[in-house]
């Protein structure tokens, strides 16, 4: 049965660009649910994904391979009534030092319980993560999906990191895969909405994007994983913070309703800075310098660059979290513009409440 119902598919959506037919959402999960149950050739997983992305994936497909992925993840509830979920590229950065992998703790600090979640690395873009920027400042990240949602119930801490192997080990196993696969799938697409840990009430996305128009597809997928809210962020290098030195754009939704765009001038929020984030050391050009990429030493770095920001150390970083966190605090309406919201951040960091939170 599974062979003949991947061999419909493909004989559908692989038949190159001008005979390629669309398939509907439920045999998009049909064949995604295949894939991650191992039930079909590597070759031919290897065909469905490229073949979706060669015809470019339809929305009732996109929707199809999410619930596939959804239906695989093992979920907590968390024990808060309302929480952010953080979800940054899982590929994660190279031209920058992320500041992202410390987000989660100052939006703790102001009062908002906030997961993030990826992998260890992840193509095509092999960048740093979150996983390996908390590693490296010893931070916890190998919760179980429950053992997250303890720590947000948690006053004291209300932020955790918890890794895809640990969320949807049958999503992690197509690592390889994705490896041989090269170009991007619908997965790179789909897989921060996978939703590992949920609030007892509402629980409200955070995610990036870079190419245009992706902001609709994310609200369109956002909508229906059931997220109460969204805010789809055009991030440096695809992430969840704009950038320090230009105008940056978000889009939004709050109870399913049509997305709206916003500009903000970072000056107009106290940033003043020449980089759009904060700069890999040793490289020239926002991260293309003439030494080979180390993803290691650039984690090392960005936990080091983070620990510094939420002790005070004025610069990038400190901005491009007080720049997040005021994002997230604006949308949720915790405070009444972005000005107060950066104001906020910045009064949780300050006082040392962001750097308790980390710890």
């Amino acid at each position: 049965m599974s062979a003949s119902l991947m061999n419909s598919i493909l004989k559908r959506i692989a038949t190159g660009p001008e005979l390629s037919k669309d398939i509907s959402r439920e045999e998009a999960c049909a064949g995604m649910r295949l894939v991650l149950d191992g039930a079909v050739d590597p070759v031919q997983a290897g065909v469905f994904l490229i073949a979706l992305r060669m015809k470019r994936e339809t929305d009732d497909e996109v929707r199809g391979v999410l619930d596939a992925i959804r239906e695989a993840t093992h979920c907590a509830i968390a024990p808060v009534d309302e929480m952010l979920d953080l979800g940054d590229p899982y590929d994660g950065y190279n031209r920058t030092l992320p500041a992202s992998p410390f987000l989660p703790a100052v939006l703790a600090a102001c009062g908002v319980a906030t997961v993030s979640h990826g992998v260890e690395r992840m193509g095509p873009k092999y960048g740093v993560t979150h996983r390996q920027v908390l590693s490296a400042a010893a931070l916890p990240v190998d919760l179980s999906p429950e053992a997250a949602a303890a720590r947000l119930g948690d006053p004291a801490i209300g932020w955790a990191y918890v890794d895809q192997k640990a969320f949807c080990p049958k999503l992690y196993a197509l690592s390889p895969l994705r490896t041989l696969i090269v170009k991007r799938p619908a997965l790179t697409t789909v897989e921060v909405l996978a939703g590992p840990v949920r609030g007892r009430s509402k629980t409200h996305l955070v995610t990036g994007f870079v190419h245009k128009p992706y902001a609709r597809i994310y609200a369109l997928l956002a909508r229906h994983a059931g997220f109460d809210s969204a805010l789809i962020v055009r991030g440096v290098e695809g992430g969840v913070i704009p950038s320090l030195s230009q105008t940056g754009k978000v889009f939004h939704y709050h109870g399913g309703g049509e997305e709206a765009s916003t500009e903000f001038k970072p000056a107009d929020l106290g940033f003043e800075q020449a980089v759009r984030a904060a700069r890999i050391p040793g490289a020239s050009d926002e991260g293309e310098g003439a030494a080979p990429f180390d993803a290691a030493a650039v984690a090392r770095a960005a936990a080091q660059a983070g620990r510094a920001a939420l002790s005070g150390e004025p610069g990038p970083t400190r901005d491009c979290l007080v720049y997040g966190a005021a994002l997230s605090l604006w949308h949720l309406g915790r405070e009444r513009s972005m000005q107060d919201a950066a104001e906020a951040a910045r009064g949780a960091i300050d006082c040392g409440k962001a750097l308790e939170h980390l710890r």
